[in-house]
């Protein structure tokens, strides 16, 4: 454990970063979900919907740094193919 005084308010900020970053990968992982899940049912009015707000999810938490802006691109990159291959079929 940290002794020093600024050593110990780093451990604290630390604490509550971790927890924000949780927080946003909690919700980029949901949000992923919904747009397979609609890719999975085959209904492609809810599908877009989900992909439009996870890239907005996504770029968000790369922005603020959560997330890697490549792994980001990757991500959405990932989603939009898979529902334009839906949509093609």
């Amino acid at each position: 454990m940290a002794n020093h005084k600024s050593a110990l308010k780093r451990a604290r900020q630390n604490i509550v970063r971790q927890g924000r970053n949780r927080q946003t990968k909690t919700r980029i992982k949901n949000s992923m979900k919904a747009v397979i899940l609609a890719i999975d049912e085959k209904s492609q009015d809810i599908a877009i919907a989900a992909l439009k707000s996870a890239q907005s999810v996504i770029h968000k938490a790369s922005k603020r740094g959560v997330i890697h802006k490549n792994v980001a691109s990757r991500k959405i990159s990932h989603l939009q193919r898979q529902v334009n291959q839906m949509a093609a079929a």
